[in-house]
């Protein structure tokens, strides 16, 4: 099975506020971009999975329009607490980037 990264132009995360992580996959094709969208793997329960965070506090938005579909979850400590090691999300992209579709 093909990976997002694979299927995708380009996957990002970064901070939507201190409290909320966004991660966006970029496709470059309709296909693709179908194939991602509709995967049974790539889901609100899978992010929470892969993130560590209730599925209830995962929210997925298809934008049909620009073939991207996007994530946000719930940071599970603020950016800049203590011990935080990815202030702004920034790295966060790569799990999502090595699932399977």
């Amino acid at each position: 099975m093909a990976t997002v990264k694979e299927l995708s132009k380009y996957v990002r995360s970064k901070n939507a506020g201190p409290f909320w992580v966004t991660m966006e996959i970029f496709c470059d094709n309709q296909e693709n971009y179908e194939k991602i969208k509709n995967s049974p793997n790539i889901t609100k329960e899978k992010i929470a999975e892969l993130y560590h965070t209730d599925p209830a506090l995962v929210k997925k938005f298809n934008v049909d329009n620009i073939m991207v579909i996007k994530f946000s979850y719930s940071r599970p400590v603020p950016s800049g607490y203590r011990y935080e090691n990815d202030m702004h999300s920034g790295q966060q992209y790569i799990r999502l980037a090595e699932t399977e579709v």
